[in-house]
């Protein structure tokens, strides 16, 4: 009787520990951020597999994005070629702002795009 109880005892706490682990790693894949689109033109962004947003001039927009996910512009357009803007990964902070019309002036930088 009391190899059951035990028994009962040490899968109560293993099926508690489990749940717990697997919740965190769940919610540690996923990085909550806001899109800042501080200019005065909309940004149309490409997210695979979650959507494909136009950011408003000077608005926000909450999005919640797994680690590895990335994130494409259209520097000549939405008719034009998608590039790469970025790909979450474990350095963004939850909860960010990022600066979206500021960060695709740099990615044009990069990538030699001119205005």
């Amino acid at each position: 009787m009391k190899n059951k109880h035990l028994l009962k005892r040490v899968t109560l706490v293993a099926m508690l520990f489990l749940s717990v682990a697997f919740t965190n790693k769940m919610s540690a894949q996923y990085v909550p951020m806001t899109f800042h689109n501080g200019s005065m033109k909309s940004i149309f962004l490409e997210i695979p597999g979650v959507m494909n947003p136009n950011l408003n001039p000077m608005s926000d927009s909450g999005v919640s994005l797994k680690i590895g996910q990335k994130v494409f512009f259209y520097p000549k357009g939405k008719k034009g070629k998608k590039e790469l803007l970025f790909t979450v990964n474990s350095t963004f902070k939850k909860d960010s702002v990022l600066q979206i019309d500021e960060i695709i002036k740099a990615r044009k930088i990069e990538l030699k795009i001119n205005e």
